[in-house]
């Protein structure tokens, strides 16, 4: 009998398939494949003549545009709503409404509909990244109910957004703008259809508000949302028996307000821009830009104009990003929350890493520090990259490649203005930032969840450190 894990080479002899044979040989590799065929159809639809409203805009620009919606980023090289025609920025919208659901959620609704199937232990695999629950029946249920919820939030979202209008923007042009930011907002893209993205409305505490809530609900996670749903429902109807908030919830919802908090009051002691000359006004941006940094793209303010101090405080925010399952990019606010409990365990020279009064399995703190230190290593090599492709021109700061490069792979889409100027070579760097940053923690999860155990070890040898 031929031996687990082995392919087929010479007659009567087997080797063990690396990496990359495994990956494509396994059915979850079809979901990154939905992923960029969604890309390269919506790069087709935006380099039509029918959604330039200026003239061409490039087959490049167009790629970029797509990527960065269905990665739901918001970067741009050309104005949304200079540059692309109403049916162009429709399409831009169903390809955040995709990228939105997220790529597990989308491609799984694929499969469902071929009549597909995706193996039980793919399921776990995914589930246990994305969901933290252990059913995987589970995921299954639980999609129809994920859409259902994305639709319901974003109409609720688009109501309040069109209250909060100014009286001579009502009317259908006012529900469009209102349906649109609604779904960016939600889905955490920061795709604007207003000039200057929401500098616009950046005295509007009415638009704003529902636009802060959209984007922290949509950077919460869907098993997060879920559970808070099915709370309030069986409370509703007198079924709420008493039964812990569970720890994955805890965690998001206790990690996200720190974050907002911290970032808020450190946004405004460091300053913004010359244009918040009051304490109501630093605070209100403040706590805009804290939220939208998570991974949301929208501003209020001229990042180009903020502090350097302010902007690595900005840069921070992006690389931790939303929380796992939901709209947002970035490591996660749970793999922040293992790695500080981790820290601090190793400080008291404990070995079991604890939170909310449970021990963090020994697997999910070792993929946590893999995949924060792989991300700092990528987002690392996109600065020196960057580097070599932008910093040859006047004007161009390292901060800006740095915010830059961290803004596309938390799939963020804030800039300090160095996006609209990118070279060649940096459009294509920041395009793949966009992808990876999007379908990395996917990648490296699948990658870990099969193991290849080793029938040797090596003898030990210490090494000095410190």
């Amino acid at each position: 009998m031929d031996a687990p894990g082995t392919i087929p080479n010479e007659p009567g002899r087997f080797v063990r398939p690396n990496i990359f044979m495994r990956a494509v040989a396994r059915p979850e590799s079809y979901l990154a494949g939905t992923f960029l065929a969604l890309i390269a159809a919506g790069a087709v639809l935006l380099s039509l003549p029918v959604s330039h409203a200026s003239g061409p805009v490039g087959i490049l620009n167009a790629v970029f545009t797509s990527t960065s919606a269905v990665c739901v980023t918001g970067l741009t090289v050309v104005d949304t709503a200079r540059d692309y025609s109403r049916f162009g920025q429709v399409v831009i919208l169903a390809l955040i409404q995709a990228g939105g659901l997220g790529i597990m959620t989308f491609a799984a609704l694929i499969v469902q509909i071929t009549g597909h199937r995706i193996s039980l232990r793919s399921q776990a695999a995914l589930t246990d990244v994305f969901y933290q629950q252990n059913a995987a029946a589970a995921f299954r249920r639980n999609l129809k109910w994920i859409v259902v919820m994305t639709l319901t939030i974003e109409a609720v979202g688009a109501v309040l957004l069109y209250a909060g209008l100014p009286a001579g923007w009502r009317g259908a042009r006012g529900a469009y703008h209102c349906a649109f930011h609604a779904v960016s907002a939600f889905c955490n893209a920061g795709f604007s259809t207003f000039e200057g993205n929401l500098t616009a409305m950046r005295d509007r505490p009415g638009f704003l508000a529902p636009i802060c809530v959209l984007v922290v609900l949509g950077g919460l996670g869907f098993s997060t949302l879920l559970e808070a749903v099915s709370r309030l429902w069986r409370g509703l109807f007198g079924r709420q028996r008493t039964i812990a908030w569970s720890l994955n919830t805890r965690v998001v919802l206790a990690t996200t307000a720190v974050l907002i908090v911290v970032g808020t009051v450190f946004l405004a002691l460091t300053g913004l821009t010359p244009g918040e000359d009051g304490v109501a006004s630093s605070a209100g941006h403040a706590l805009v830009q804290s939220i939208s940094a998570r991974t949301a793209g929208f501003n209020t303010v001229d990042l180009a104009k903020v502090p350097t101090a302010a902007l690595l405080g900005l840069v921070l925010l992006m690389f931790v990003g939303g929380s796992p399952g939901s709209c947002a990019g970035g490591v996660k606010t749970t793999s922040l929350a293992i790695w500080v409990a981790r820290l601090r365990a190793r400080l008291k020279l404990q070995e079991d890493v604890i939170i909310g009064g449970r021990r963090v399995p020994v697997d999910i703190v070792r993929r946590t520090g893999l995949l924060i230190g792989v991300c700092t290593l990528f987002n690392l090599l996109g600065v020196f990259v960057l580097t070599l492709t932008e910093m040859g021109r006047p004007g161009v700061r390292l901060e800006d490649v740095l915010f830059e490069q961290i803004s596309a792979f938390g799939t963020v889409g804030l800039s300090t203005g160095l996006t609209p100027t990118l070279s060649i070579a940096g459009k294509i760097w920041i395009i793949l930032a966009m992808f990876v940053g999007r379908l990395g923690p996917l990648t490296i999860a699948l990658i870990v969840s099969t193991p290849d155990p080793k029938l040797v070890r090596l003898p030990e040898e210490r090494l000095m450190i410190g």
